[in-house]
């Protein structure tokens, strides 16, 4: 199997990142709280938002939309 890495400091894979965007992350922030991608010296984190690309994330899709992204919160009593 041909493994592309995009994360050298922690072993993460091009494979690896798509699975989690399928999975729901949209950005490299929440791929980096599912693998620690871009974490340590944050040379990856272009190569991770290239891969994200505008891809398919409900999130993404109602912000593009002007929706609501967030549930709202209860205001605090």
């Amino acid at each position: 199997m041909n493994r592309v890495f995009v994360c050298s400091c922690f072993g993460v894979t091009e494979e690896q990142v798509k699975s989690h965007a399928e999975a729901g992350a949209c950005t490299p922030r929440q791929i980096a709280s599912a693998c620690k991608a871009g974490t340590d010296c944050g040379g990856c984190v272009r190569r991770i938002q290239a891969l994200l690309g505008r891809g398919a994330c409900p999130r993404r899709q109602l912000a593009d939309h002007g929706a609501p992204v967030l549930s709202e919160l209860p205001e605090a009593a």
